[in-house]
């Protein structure tokens, strides 16, 4: 049931109060790129990947769809220059550190993001925060997190509730769009068991 429209793409659509704009394309069909999103977990806005632009007429705006409120009336680009161009750039950093990922590869040759533009630091985890947040808020396991900050910044296993309740879990590896998950548990599985 919708309570008003907007367009999205020059395309009327319904939505209904409470829907982000990533839900409202969604539902229409309507695809827009994210790493970070999941249905299951509160939206979270950290890969950006989703940026689209709100038309007013005489400017525009960039917003973060996952969290960004439909509103009543809303003209929305999911793809113009100003997003193509931000999205090529996004690619082009998690790149950077994740230049095996299949679904980066994928969205950079969609986007004409070039792989090597920045220096490869490659830590294969892009910070999306998939494993972390889905372990946490479904399944309250709390088995993983993030430890240190800034560009040391990664995710960890703690291997004393990991070893607990990951052995038959591991729901957040197909979650990871760089296979990192599960590269982090073998490694701590390996250290904690020697």
């Amino acid at each position: 049931m919708s309570d008003f429209t907007m367009r999205i793409d020059g395309r009327e659509v319904p939505a209904a109060r409470g829907q982000t704009i990533l839900e409202v394309a969604g539902n229409a069909g309507i695809e827009i790129p994210t790493l970070c999103h999941h249905e299951q977990l509160e939206p979270h806005g950290g890969c950006r990947l989703c940026i689209v632009e709100l038309d007013f007429g005489e400017w525009t705006r960039l917003v973060v769809s996952c969290v960004y409120q439909a509103k009543p009336d809303l003209e929305v680009r999911t793809r113009s220059g100003k997003v193509d161009k931000l999205r090529k750039i996004i690619l082009e950093l998690l790149l950077a550190h994740a230049p095996d990922s299949e679904l980066l590869k994928e969205l950079a040759a969609e986007y004409g993001a070039n792989r090597t533009r920045f220096e490869q630091e490659p830590s294969f985890c892009v910070h999306c925060g998939l494993c972390v947040r889905y372990c946490a808020e479904v399944k309250g396991a709390h088995a993983v997190g993030f430890i240190d900050r800034g560009v040391r910044k990664e995710i960890a296993f703690l291997p004393e509730i990991a070893k607990e309740v990951c052995e038959d879990c591991k729901e957040c590896f197909p979650l990871c769009p760089t296979s990192y998950a599960q590269a982090a548990y073998v490694l701590m599985d390996a250290l904690s068991t020697r």
